[in-house]
């Protein structure tokens, strides 16, 4: 059972994402925007877990942020710098580093640029 949760777009996103983070982590694909009924099957199944969401730095990315901000107010928000736009092309040192602010743990290798 895993007590913290990721939420991202797509898959390339999750494959990005698992392969930084070094705790078990349950990485949720919404492939894109989610429905309402959706939605609130996915929250049901999340309140007792810390929620993270990750999308990208683009309109379709923001749109499912917004919608997460107002039906799961008690989730955490992670940013990837805009520069990057795509979690999935997000440099790795990036994405640990964000992924470490929010206290999960990653393998170090990935906090060393270049």
């Amino acid at each position: 059972m895993f007590d913290k949760v990721i939420i991202v777009e797509g898959t390339s996103d999750k494959k990005k994402v698992e392969n930084i983070v070094k705790e078990p982590v349950e990485i949720i694909c919404t492939n894109g925007t989610i429905s309402l009924s959706k939605m609130d099957e996915l929250i049901d199944s999340l309140l007792e877990k810390e929620v993270y969401i990750l999308v990208d730095a683009d309109a379709a990315g923001e749109k499912l942020r917004k919608q997460f901000k107002r039906e799961f107010p008690e989730a955490g928000h992670l940013y990837i710098d805009r520069s990057f736009r795509e979690v999935a092309t997000t440099p790795s040192y990036h994405l640990a580093t964000v992924l470490m602010a929010a206290n999960i743990d990653v393998h170090s290798e990935h906090l060393e640029k270049g």
